[in-house]
């Protein structure tokens, strides 16, 4: 008999906790953590919460390091332009 709910895969069911704190676990690792990310991201077979999680935090992660780099540009051009005044 045909259902309906056969349609949908396993990448559109909910994903457990165990599973999130295996995620979480993972992406607590240097440098495997943005490998993981962009694996999750944008595979074709990664959960769908778990690859739209990954996308959001590959933007903050992009945001943050933007930030960072004008935080840094603006605090060297500082010791640049005060260095010069002396």
């Amino acid at each position: 008999m045909y259902n309906e709910n056969e349609n949908f895969s396993n990448l559109d069911k909910p994903m457990t906790l165990g599973d999130w704190v295996v995620t979480l676990i993972l992406t607590a690792i240097p440098i495997a953590n943005i490998v993981l990310l962009f694996v999750w991201g944008f595979s074709s077979n990664t959960n769908t919460s778990k690859k739209n999680w990954a996308r959001a935090t590959l933007i903050f992660f992009a945001v943050g390091i933007a930030v960072w780099v004008l935080f840094l540009g603006s605090m060297v051009g500082s010791i640049i332009s005060n260095s010069q005044n002396l």
